[in-house]
């Protein structure tokens, strides 16, 4: 909203008095309640975003699972249908293992179904949220909206049992990612202990659009697997290793696979500063950090926490001409 330049030198003098109004007589702020409900919902952009993502990737997984089991029984079937080694009892047999295969992926769609729907009624629910803010329930949508920015902070810090507490408690588990971050958690564990099956796991069932995002997350992933080869003195396994994982990103990253491949001479206890750095514990912080970032770039979100965002940008009105009474009431709205 725009202030009112302040006239200079005796022009207020020779200006007209003007009438005051009931609204500035009370005091208006440079925030009214209806400026700031449009202001916080510019901000909502990821409230929207992670459950449709996650929504969608539910429904990728449902439709892989499908077309790979219905053309594996096709070809099952078909298989029957033109052997003639098949005695009747032996393709009766077949046929039936292939019927329990379909009721076995019946269940699957079922249980998918399922699933969708309580994401779809997510994604209602935030809907109906925002619609339900207005000026005369502000003061509890933001209340809501701070238990929402504090649930998100648990998350992000590992905090999972008491954000889902917090979210129990208030009612508000369709208006969290929860379910989101769980499975952000045992990727995250996994790579603390040192294992890379569960993050290339991850990796394969989002390979479309990390390949979309030119992500070098998998390939990371690989190069550290190649290095507890090396550590482990498997130098074969390490070598077959690298020509069926490594060797298709050469074209792309070729001067981090060769540094990657001299570790095969200089050996995991090397003091070469190149070399023993790639053998260093904290390796598995970086792909732990790396991972975090592609996994908050896919679903959308913010790399820092909400909570720190707005903490930034109310310390940042401190520096405004806006007087102090203005501040206070931004950090009243958020409820801090």
């Amino acid at each position: 909203m725009e202030m009112d330049s302040l006239p200079n030198g005796n022009s207020a003098a020779a200006s007209p008095p003007q009438n005051t109004t009931p609204a500035a007589a009370g005091g208006t702020t440079p925030f009214p309640k209806l400026t700031q409900l449009t202001e916080a919902l510019k901000l909502e952009h990821q409230f929207l975003r992670v459950p449709f993502e996650h929504y969608k990737k539910t429904i990728r997984t449902n439709h892989r699972a499908v077309e790979k089991e219905i053309t594996s029984v096709i070809s099952n079937v078909a298989d029957v249908s033109d052997s003639e080694n098949f005695s009747k009892d032996d393709a009766v047999n077949h046929l039936t293992s292939l019927v329990s295969r379909l009721q076995g992926l019946k269940r699957k769609l079922e249980e998918g179904s399922r699933t969708e729907h309580l994401q779809a009624q997510k994604c209602r629910a935030r809907l109906n949220h925002l619609e339900s803010a207005d000026a005369e329930n502000l003061a509890e949508w933001n209340n809501t909206r701070v238990k929402r920015i504090l649930v998100d902070y648990m998350l992000r810090m590992s905090y999972y049992e008491t954000a889902e507490k917090l979210a129990e408690s208030s009612n508000i588990q369709d208006l969290v990612d929860i379910e989101v971050f769980q499975e952000a958690k045992k990727v995250i564990d996994a790579l603390q202990n040192k294992e890379v099956a569960p993050a290339l796991a991850w990796c394969s069932d989002n390979k479309s659009r990390l390949k979309k995002s030119k992500s070098k997350f998998e390939f990371q992933l690989r190069l550290q697997e190649f290095i507890e080869l090396v550590r482990g003195e498997n130098n074969l396994r390490a070598i077959t290793y690298a020509r069926k994982y490594l060797a298709p990103w050469g074209a792309t990253h070729m001067k981090e696979l060769q540094r990657v491949m001299a570790t095969l001479a200089f050996k995991s206890n090397t003091e070469c500063t190149t070399y023993k750095a790639l053998f260093e514990p904290k390796q598995w912080d970086f792909l732990v950090d790396q991972f975090k970032q592609e996994f908050c770039k896919l679903y959308g979100m913010t790399l820092e926490p909400l909570l720190n965002i707005y903490l930034q940008a109310g310390l940042s009105a401190l520096n405004t001409p806006y007087p102090y009474s203005v501040i206070c009431e931004y950090f009243c709205w958020l409820h801090l």
